[in-house]
């Protein structure tokens, strides 16, 4: 998967305005005004290398937008228009590659698929990074404790060493539904940085990473079920798991994540599978 650190320096006079700052772009006035609504959008900014403000702020902008407008629209319209300095991460545009998960309004949600006129636009529209990670640039953090844990459950498919089939691995329509849910996943960490026990130090492998072992636990053509279970029964495995339900309300591929992780924990128990 490829993302791209939308980070390019353009000369602004908005590059280092102090907090709660509003500024209003070309479009503020303009003919491509007709048929958009103005929205103020709230973002929260973090430069580590300000040498004028280097602790974490919110910037306003007041905008104008179509309601079919995607809040990634709005914030590539920002970037190209109001301030070069904006930082975020995207890559597809289309709900598949994950990469631009944000906090929109206090909910994790995908910049791309997320549309202003599924928003309250009486007010600000505001828009953070994903809680419970490193922030390394306004809303871009560091993934790396996410995909730490992600691949610490061993995500592909293992088999016998002595299991060596001359064809190809069979499975029926009901073997193959058994799984299907949860080979959806995109990585976007939308389910891991909802979940309030992931907020508290990070350590937990968090509902992604369980949501991944599940898909080659339930397979009937793995061989090391045994082996992932071991490493989810463990201090920072789903026994953390409160079932808070935030993480299957986040997802943005629809799967039943608490269900998901419920099942392996009956799993753990029963040692059937």
């Amino acid at each position: 998967m490829v993302s791209f650190f939308y980070s390019h320096k353009k000369t602004s006079a908005v590059d280092q305005r102090a907090a709660g700052s509003e500024t209003m772009g070309p479009d503020a006035m303009g003919p491509e005004a007709v048929g958009k609504t103005r929205v103020t959008i709230r973002v929260r900014r973090f430069n580590p290398e300000s040498a004028i403000n280097s602790k974490a702020y919110w910037q306003d902008w007041q905008i104008f937008a179509r309601p079919s407008d995607r809040i990634l629209d709005v914030l590539k319209h920002i970037k190209d228009d109001y301030d070069g300095s904006l930082t975020f991460r995207f890559s597809c545009g289309h709900g598949i590659c994950g990469s631009d998960a944000l906090r929109i309004n206090g909910k994790n949600r995908l910049a791309c698929q997320t549309l202003i006129k599924d928003l309250p636009i009486n007010k600000p529209i505001t828009i953070e990074p994903l809680k419970g990670l490193p922030v390394m640039k306004d809303l871009v953090v560091d993934q790396e404790p996410f995909f730490a844990a992600y691949r610490e459950v061993l995500p592909f498919l293992i088999t016998d060493a002595n299991n060596n089939p001359t064809t190809e691995r069979l499975q029926t329509p009901a073997q193959q539904m058994r799984y299907e849910d949860t080979t959806k996943c995109i990585l976007c960490a939308a389910c891991t940085t909802s979940c309030p026990v992931f907020w508290v130090d990070g350590k937990y492998f968090g509902p992604a990473a369980i949501v991944n072992a599940h898909r080659f636990i339930f397979d009937s053509r793995d061989d090391a079920t045994a082996e992932r279970l071991n490493i989810l029964s463990g201090k920072q495995g789903v026994w953390r798991c409160r079932t808070a339900y935030n993480c299957t309300e986040a997802c943005p591929r629809d799967i039943q994540v608490t269900k998901a992780i419920g099942e392996v924990k009956r799993a753990i128990i029963s040692d059937l599978v």
